[in-house]
């Protein structure tokens, strides 16, 4: 492998939604309406969050960082995006290719880590209720947030500085909507054999390993729940977790018909799609899956609307 960064390009085409010529003013329209409901949306649970002491808990530490990754997720994509379809360019210069790839990457990883940790809290909050606190205290809570922003940080950058090392010649053209690294890998005339086994082993660490525990975790919440005799305990014990286990689907379904499914089954439209439901729609939907079926959030929310109006006044 070469040494330095080497390339002999200085941009790249992005062309994730160019077969679609005449709709590019729609796409505009409903990725911007995405993109504002989703910062509105996790703003407001962050607003809320900090301004109610009652919600300094565990589970609301863990969803306030939660909505902070799905404030950057989206960020990192659609704002390049929206500027390339409304400017009718498609091209992103190759250090901003190299930076959307490790932002995409970091904040990837860091809601996979997130939804990991918080279906661990679910489990110890159903299993283990008398022992809740004493397992999740402050200290336990912070470790586990920090430790996963530091994985999160450092493996993107190790992609990162390996990707740029690599020699790209003269095709520049991504068929993806952003700098995935799937679709920069094969654009370089170096040899990326050792850069394609750190993808495959980073989906075996970092996602395959966190979905196992979710799914463990989740089915403990099941057995146990299934143990409770009042009909009114299982639902109640059931909607505790119900919204977190919607979006560990949305999340996981969506990155397993990209990392994980056969290379057959990939298509420019297919590989687009699932990106935007784990980059875009899984961030814009975190506030409503957390906030419907959650009283007290929806009672802060109108508590601090109400506030927001008569400061207005």
């Amino acid at each position: 492998m070469e040494t330095g960064n080497q390339t002999g390009i200085s941009e790249f085409l992005l062309l994730g939604f160019s077969s679609w010529p005449g709709k590019q003013g729609l796409l505009f329209a409903l990725f911007l309406c995405l993109y504002l409901t989703g910062l509105f949306g996790n703003l407001l649970i962050l607003l809320a969050i900090a301004s109610n002491n009652h919600l300094h808990t565990p589970m609301y530490f863990f969803l306030a960082n939660l909505s902070l990754v799905d404030l950057c997720l989206p960020s990192a994509t659609v704002p390049k995006m929206l500027l390339n379809i409304q400017t009718k360019s498609q091209s992103i210069s190759y250090p901003g290719c190299l930076a959307q790839m490790y932002f995409c990457m970091m904040f990837a990883n860091m809601d996979n880590f997130l939804l990991t940790v918080m279906a661990y809290d679910r489990y110890v909050a159903i299993c283990h209720p008398l022992h809740y606190s004493t397992m999740m205290t402050p200290r336990v809570c912070t470790s586990l947030v920090a430790f996963s922003w530091v994985i999160a940080t450092l493996n993107p950058l190790l992609h990162t500085l390996m990707m740029a090392r690599l020699h790209f010649c003269s095709e520049n053209i991504i068929n993806h909507f952003f700098c995935d690294i799937n679709s920069l890998l094969p654009l370089s005339c170096s040899d990326t054999s050792l850069n394609q086994l750190m993808v495959l082993l980073v989906v075996g660490l970092i996602f395959v390993v966190p979905s196992v525990c979710i799914l463990a975790s989740y089915g403990r919440i099941v057995s146990a729940v299934m143990k409770i005799t009042s009909i009114q305990g299982k639902l109640k014990a059931f909607s505790t977790c119900g919204s977190h286990l919607a979006l560990v689907i949305l999340f996981y379904g969506a990155i397993a018909g990209i990392y994980m499914s056969p290379s057959s089954n990939h298509s420019t439209e297919k590989d687009s799609a699932a990106s935007v439901i784990f980059m875009v729609v899984a961030p814009v939907l975190n506030p409503f899956i957390y906030s419907l079926r959650n009283n007290e959030l929806k009672g802060t929310f109108k508590k601090t609307l109400g506030q927001s109006r008569m400061l207005s006044w």
